[in-house]
């Protein structure tokens, strides 16, 4: 298994990272909130979590071993795949899972792309033993996209573009974040820019 990666970013994209290791570059599916941390031509080191499947090989990127171990411990869930385990985890932190579990907050995991009411109530039941105690960060529920606008604009700024081009495009998506129901998505809100940026170049 590889446990993480580290070396400069060599590029940057809405869904991924490439890093340099050793002259190789290794493309890592990261959330948006990971992706905001990372800066181009910049030494980086992320937990990453290998997916093997029949037809590829997937990396995917963590800020730190406690996201990965959640992102693995998400996927024991019947019906979870990475690609949800990692939605999860672009709408809210280990800790905000870990504390809707055991409140059973439903509205925390309907929240998440892809999840239904009646999915959420049974990722509740399936997860109750297995993510642990909250440690006792942020609220039941609270995701970490919660300031948007710096969210947004810090991932924009780390994909390459000018200041002054991603205070455009956090401004361009400010109705449909303010129009949402509950917290605005950062992931979709995101692509939504770039479609604005590249419609102005």
């Amino acid at each position: 298994m590889i446990a993480f990666v580290s070396g400069t970013v060599a590029a940057l994209a809405p869904d991924a990272a490439v890093v340099e290791v050793g002259g190789v570059g290794m493309a890592v599916q990261c959330t948006p909130n990971t992706l905001s941390t990372l800066r181009l031509g910049q030494p980086a080191k992320l937990a990453t979590s290998l997916v093997v499947r029949e037809d590829s090989l997937t990396l995917y990127g963590f800020a730190d071993d406690d996201e990965r171990q959640t992102f693995e411990l998400l996927q024991t869930a019947s019906g979870v795949g990475p690609r949800l385990a990692q939605a999860m985890l672009a709408v809210h932190t280990p800790d905000a899972l870990r504390r809707a579990v055991a409140t059973g907050d439903e509205k925390a995991l309907t929240a998440v792309p892809g999840i239904g009411k009646k999915g959420a109530q049974k990722l509740l039941l399936e997860f109750k033993d297995r993510l642990g105690r909250p440690i006792g960060a942020p609220a039941v529920g609270t995701p970490i996209s919660t300031g948007w606008r710096d969210q947004l604009h810090a991932a924009l700024i780390g994909l390459g573009y000018a200041t002054r081009e991603a205070d455009e495009a956090v401004n361009a998506v400010a109705p449909q974040a303010e129009a949402a129901e509950g917290t605005p998505q950062v992931g979709h809100l995101l692509k939504a820019a770039l479609q604005t940026l590249n419609r102005a170049r």
